[in-house]
């Protein structure tokens, strides 16, 4: 019962999380540092951001299938598969109700950008506490963290791994004239907090029992 809970809620918080990178576009307040790179590369490459993502994640799995196959799950292939796919789908029925995916002052980006950001958040964070496997855009990181302290021989802090690899992939994205937004510099900075701060918003007794 509990596997078929967090399948559940890891396909309906990746889908979420597709959602809100399309909204997060149309407000031109950017992405996450990896959609932002994945819809650039989608645009010189001539495919939908959808089917571009599933190909870079495909190529990212089997590097981390052959180093650390600890770190996927059926979660890597929702990952994989929804979030790229439920973002095209959103632009679609958006520019199918409303005619158009222009949002065009400040005041209305600004108001719709908040709650898709908090959504986004949120929803990454029960996907990152599914227990079902890691993307392999997010699982990259780790093993970088791994090989680092292991050749240096010294403890290195994951977050500044983290930073570091979201900011290349920004600057790689903006180079390329990808999605990059006022959110997607924030996200280098502030989604590991964040998501740390909701996991202890939605499993307190986690911490409680760490005390």
């Amino acid at each position: 019962m509990k596997n078929i809970k967090n399948l559940i809620q890891m396909l309906l918080s990746v889908i979420i999380m597709g959602m809100c990178v399309s909204i997060l576009v149309m407000t031109k307040f950017g992405p996450d540092p990896a959609s932002a790179m994945n819809y650039g590369m989608a645009r010189i490459v001539g495919l939908p951001f959808g089917t571009y993502q599933l190909c870079f994640n495909i190529a990212l799995f089997i590097i981390i299938f052959v180093c650390d196959k600890s770190l996927l799950g059926a979660g890597t292939f929702g990952n994989m598969i929804l979030v790229g796919f439920s973002a095209d789908f959103t632009t679609w029925a958006v520019g199918k109700l409303f005619g158009t995916t222009e949002i065009n002052t400040l005041l209305m980006r600004t108001v719709i950008m908040v709650p898709a950001l908090v959504v986004f958040v949120i929803a990454a964070s029960v996907y990152m506490n599914s227990d079902l496997g890691t993307a392999p855009y997010d699982a990259l990181p780790y093993l970088i963290h791994k090989r680092l302290c292991a050749k240096t021989g010294k403890e290195i802090k994951f977050r500044i791994v983290r930073v570091v690899y979201d900011a290349a992939v920004t600057l790689f994205a903006f180079c390329i004239r990808g999605e990059v937004g006022l959110v997607t510099v924030l996200m280098v900075i502030m989604l590991g907090p964040a998501v740390d701060m909701m996991d202890k918003l939605l499993h307190p007794g986690k911490y409680k029992r760490m005390i």
